[in-house]
């Protein structure tokens, strides 16, 4: 499953931070991978399956991980904060 990760439109974001976060950001092991776009950043889930589950579920749960993945990255990066990001799922 697919994902966007663009500035979050209820803060005041540089207009470098989906930049800054993009060099920090790190693959949570085979989980998410993330690409740059023009427009954002892509984070591509892989679900590890096995259980039948609605795409709807599927895409929260896949959301949750990528959002992980965000506010694990800001922790370790003092200059971003994890409130500038929105992470929505792409159909």
């Amino acid at each position: 499953m697919r994902f966007k990760v663009t500035r979050h439109s209820g803060f005041r974001v540089p207009p470098d931070a989906l930049d800054q976060l993009f060099e920090r950001l790190r693959a949570s092991g085979d989980v998410v991978s993330f690409s740059k776009t023009t427009d954002g950043i892509t984070a591509t889930w892989r679900e590890a399956g096995g259980i039948s589950r609605t795409e709807e579920e599927l895409a929260a749960i896949g959301r949750l991980e990528v959002l992980d993945a965000v506010y694990a990255t800001c922790e370790d990066a003092p200059e971003l904060s994890a409130d500038w990001f929105a992470v929505s799922f792409l159909r």
